[in-house]
């Protein structure tokens, strides 16, 4: 018998079968380290039943923060999210934990974000806290695999498996994290009479429209495994899911929500975040090739009707056109980051990673207070205030989404909110077969083994506010294995130097491949040059970007506590209102053909609150004019007025920052005549 064979032997699950079949044997040495199963997985490769992604995430602890994004991920783990289980009950009281509120979705939203924070940032106070959750939901599964908040009463009343899912996805996180047996033969557990319980009731409502969610677990146990009924599991998934790819083809998707219109299940913008990795993670079973370009052509179709310069699209709560009053809710930012790593991972297209770093520097920020003790249910482009608005004009959300608090408008967000800032961290680097990919760039380092050698690459940069990055590749013995480093489309002139060598161009929109033996401490010296640019948007207004960045007007700020009465709103996780102090109704005055010309940018140092108006690493100076009739409508600021503007009041000097670090804002400016 071949090595591989008996490593997978040592990895095969003995899953009762029969009238016991919802019992599932332990596992065998699926306790191994992280490191280890990692190791089994490249093994498979394509033996296995599913098709071979391009590059491979690395298991949780791999890669830690460095710089910026450690401060802003112990901002977080500071914050709301290292805090909401000691006094949000929908969390500290869930049914999940033994209490009696919430059973369903919120308190495996919380770990899903909590999970990677923890193990991100080493932080053993976030990991203890973790364990003792984790271990109660596993201690407390029933006899028949189901976990204890679904009802018993279930085949009577049709439980939506939509949290089970979720669930299923939490525990595999956290045993690749930590390799604990007992997590993982607790979701093989539950994956095998979720089999069973969808001949009987298929899936419907939120399970029906997350279907590809219960993939990621059914997958990881798969691949430890090798048993072929979670490839049966998943194609279940598949067949009984909603038809995104047929959806897609029609016009309904074209069209906007209707002002407080109809909600849907179809065009909920949160789904929609999620749906965009479905058919790529469905393509590793079917392989059918147009699953697997499926994502770029819904991400073309939301970016023509609904997408906003931050590489989001409008949703409040459901897909709302392309007008930059009608906001972006939480939860689908962060979803659609998660979306995108996978993307990248499957497809190995840079444009993914792209995308993600657009929304991970600009629209996942501008949600949250600096501090990261509040957050928007919903966020807009052209955000001028943020009030208790019974006049606004969102489809189906309601008069506090834009406000800063605990759980504004609905509290999914207070509970989902937690994965982006972690999962975009441990996401920056993965495994690409020996080698390794630089998917994403923020302050970090990496540790692996590959090639016989314990590898190290350490990334120190204030990118994306700066231009410039310094890789450091260390091994402990010489060893050759390529490194594979993305290039932004958007980085023309783009250069590399290695070593002592000469600086080399490099191909915009690519991952340049570095190949060669490793030995020692080796400097790789990146630099991105990042040109201003013009977008035109709504109405032909204008938005000024530079690299991954988009550029806001800095408004000053006014903060007034609200909803003192409301349970669990003490400080620090109070509500607040936001009002400018400083006037927003500006047009600019730039040359759209040589934007270089109108716009100077000025570094400053990256704050200790990085997305924060005071921590902005860069500014912009742009001329611009007031427009006096362009005023409030609505509680918002009324619809860019369309096509080119005159006025006659004074030049002013305006101060851009990136829109990440503004709380209020205007972002898609009118146009001013050629005077």
């Amino acid at each position: 018998m071949s090595a591989s064979s008996i490593e997978r032997r040592q990895f095969l699950a003995g899953i009762a079968a029969g009238a016991a079949a919802a019992a599932v044997s332990p596992l065998s040495n699926v306790g191994a380290a992280p490191s280890r199963v990692t190791s089994f997985l490249r093994s498979r490769g394509s033996a296995s039943g599913l098709a071979e992604p391009a590059f491979r995430p690395l298991p949780l602890g791999s890669v830690r923060p460095e710089g910026w994004l450690r401060r802003q991920l112990r901002l977080q783990a500071d914050g709301l999210s290292g805090h909401l289980d000691e006094f949000w009950p929908d969390v500290s009281q869930s049914q999940w934990f033994g209490g009696k509120a919430e059973g369903w979705e919120r308190a495996p939203y919380w770990l899903d974000g909590v999970i990677p924070l923890a193990w991100a940032l080493g932080d053993e106070r976030l990991e203890a806290k973790v364990k003792k959750y984790v271990d109660h939901i596993v201690a407390h599964q029933r006899p028949d695999g189901w976990y204890a908040p679904y009802p018993l009463d279930a085949g009577a009343r049709p439980y939506d498996l939509w949290a089970i899912l979720l669930a299923n996805k939490v525990l595999v996180q956290y045993h690749e994290a930590t390799g604990d047996a007992a997590v993982l033969q607790a979701v093989a557990r539950n994956l095998r009479v979720t089999l069973d319980a969808l001949d009987r009731t298929p899936l419907f409502n939120w399970g029906r429209f997350r279907w590809f969610e219960g993939l990621i677990s059914a997958y990881y146990v798969y691949e430890l495994s090798g048993e072929d009924w979670l490839l049966d599991l998943a194609r279940k998934f598949c067949d009984q899911g909603f038809d995104y790819m047929g959806f897609y083809d029609g016009e309904d998707v074209t069209m906007p929500t209707p002002r407080r219109g109809l909600w849907r299940y179809d065009k909920h913008v949160v789904n929609t975040g999620m749906a965009l990795k479905a058919y790529a993670l469905s393509w590793r079973l079917t392989r059918r090739q147009a699953e697997r370009a499926f994502p770029t052509r819904m991400l073309e179709i939301l970016d023509r009707y609904h997408g906003q310069v931050t590489g989001m699209f409008t949703g409040d709560e459901c897909i709302a056109g392309k007008n930059p009053v009608q906001g972006t809710e939480l939860c689908a930012v962060v979803e659609a980051m998660y979306s995108l790593e996978h993307l990248v991972s499957v497809t190995g297209d840079p444009a993914f990673a792209d995308r993600l770093e657009r929304i991970a520097f600009n629209a996942l920020p501008a949600t949250f207070a600096p501090d990261m003790w509040s957050h928007q249910y919903n966020q807009q482009v052209n955000q001028i205030q943020c009030t208790i608005n019974p006049d606004h004009m969102w489809s189906t959300n309601g008069p506090e989404s834009n406000i800063y608090g605990l759980e504004p408008n609905y509290g999914c967000c207070t509970s989902n909110m937690h994965q982006g800032w972690p999962k975009f961290a441990t996401h920056l680097w993965m495994r690409a077969g020996d080698g390794i990919a630089a998917v994403a760039y923020a302050p970090s380092a990496v540790r692996l083994e590959t090639r016989g050698a314990a590898v190290r690459v350490a990334l120190d940069t204030d990118y994306p506010f700066r231009e410039t990055l310094k890789l450091t590749v260390t091994t402990d013995k010489p060893a050759r294995f390529p490194l594979l480093l993305r290039v932004p489309a958007w980085a023309e002139g783009a250069t590399i130097r290695v070593a002592d060598g000469s600086p080399r161009r490099l191909k915009p929109g690519s991952f340049h491949k570095v190949e060669r033996e490793w030995n020692g401490a080796v400097e790789v010296d990146l630099r991105f040059p990042m040109q201003v640019k013009t977008s035109r948007r709504y109405h032909e207004a204008v938005a000024v970007e530079r690299g991954p960045l988009v550029y806001s007007l800095k408004l000053g700020e006014r903060w007034t506590r609200v909803n003192e009465d409301k349970p669990h709103r003490e400080l620090p996780h109070a509500d607040f209102e936001v009002r400018p102090t400083t006037p927003w109704n500006y047009a600019l005055i730039l040359d759209e053909d040589d934007p270089q010309a109108s716009v100077t940018f000025e570094e400053q140092r990256v704050g200790d609150r990085p997305f924060s108006p005071d921590g902005a690493g860069m500014v912009a100076k742009v001329k611009g004019r007031r427009l006096p009739n362009w005023r409030q409508a609505h509680g918002w600021a009324a619809e860019v007025p369309p096509g080119p503007q005159r006025s006659a009041e004074p030049i002013e000097e305006l101060t851009l920052i990136p829109y990440g670090c503004t709380n209020i804002r205007v972002t898609e400016f009118p146009r001013l005549e050629r005077q």
